[in-house]
């Protein structure tokens, strides 16, 4: 009953948050200076056609109401219509958020599996040569923008190795090749469900770079986090009982010292993931990833208010989403977390 009551009020809480954001982005889509009217029509746009458009989408009318209208159709699943591309932002974002999905969950997955360990070897074996290897990979991977490591990776495995590709998700050569059957949207569980090897083989490489670049500063987090508690549970009294008793060490590190340690590292992999999402946008504009990355940066540019506002909110959605499953999963993990 009292996870019940702490669901409601979470997304009680979280149904004011979106309902901020959406006001505060709205407000400044409509502070910037711009016609969105002479926008949506083009270049050559005539006072009569901007007027009929403006009155055609509301503009005319006073911003409460353009408001209540907005929100009206956002609870039915319309985000507007892209100034830009004329389509529905709801389309829009359909069609490219599998890849960005695609991108993020596999960048997450190796800054898990790879952080944790990392952290939990750099913990047991404090001081020694792969403690300070640890933590020396730590600082890099969270000082080294995306962008910086991703060109690096670029002139390395591209211009120098010619060992993977440059961007892209898929050569263009594999629709005439061994084209793709879309069942998911996710080109790696599409082509092996369909056991389509070459094309999983071809975006398996694609994927590769962009996916060390987004896990790099998550990874590193992870490590540090995982180190930082591992360290202060392995001096409990209940650990050195442990080990008085005769219980395998790689057991009392694995599961006494791990699970009680693993609370703080839990939300660091929410707060990261929930910051990847948005971070994916500058890792697709590097490898020509065709996610929301490069749609919000063109919709940024266009000054395409109801794409800005429609990824605007699919962003606080997912932040809030993942916070309630992060604090969830942290109750379940460690009993001594009571939710209020």
């Amino acid at each position: 009953m009292r996870k019940l009551e702490f669901f409601i009020r979470r997304v009680s809480g979280a149904v004011f948050v979106l309902i901020g954001v959406s006001l505060i982005t709205f407000a400044l889509a409509r502070v910037v200076p711009s016609n969105a009217a002479a926008l949506y029509i083009g270049p050559r746009a005539r006072p009569e056609e901007i007027a009929r458009v403006e009155e055609e989408l509301g503009l005319n009318d006073p911003l409460p109401v353009q408001y209540a209208v907005y929100m009206r159709d956002v609870l039915k699943g319309d985000l507007g219509t892209s100034i830009g591309s004329k389509r529905p932002v709801t389309q829009e974002l359909t069609e490219r958020l599998p890849a960005t999905l695609e991108l993020l969950f596999t960048g997450m997955f190796m800054a898990i599996v790879v952080g944790i360990p990392l952290g939990v070897i750099s913990a047991y074996r404090q001081g020694r040569g792969s403690d300070i290897a640890v933590r020396i990979i730590s600082i890099i991977g969270v000082s080294v923008p995306a962008f910086a490591l991703g060109l690096l990776l670029q002139f390395i495995f591209f211009r120098t190795l010619d060992w993977l590709p440059l961007s892209g998700r898929i050569d263009s050569d594999m629709r005439f090749i061994s084209p793709v059957q879309t069942i998911t949207g996710f080109y790696l569980i599409d082509t092996a469900v369909t056991q389509n090897w070459l094309a999983f083989k071809d975006s398996f490489w694609h994927i590769l770079l962009p996916t060390i670049v987004l896990a790099a500063y998550p990874l590193s987090l992870i490590a540090r986090m995982t180190r930082s508690t591992m360290i202060e549970v392995l001096t409990q009294d209940y650990i050195r009982t442990a080990r008085a008793y005769g219980i395998k060490e790689r057991f009392i590190v694995y599961v006494y010292t791990l699970k009680n340690a693993i609370g703080p590292t839990l939300t660091v992999i929410g707060l990261t993931f929930a910051f990847a999402i948005t971070g994916t946008f500058f890792v697709e504009i590097i490898f020509n990833w065709p996610g929301l990355g490069l749609f919000t940066v063109r919709s940024l540019l266009n000054l395409d208010y109801p794409a800005i506002m429609g990824i605007t909110l699919f962003g606080a959605f997912m932040y809030v989403i993942i916070n309630l499953i992060v604090d969830l999963l942290q109750a379940w993990v460690d009993p001594r977390i009571r939710l209020r």
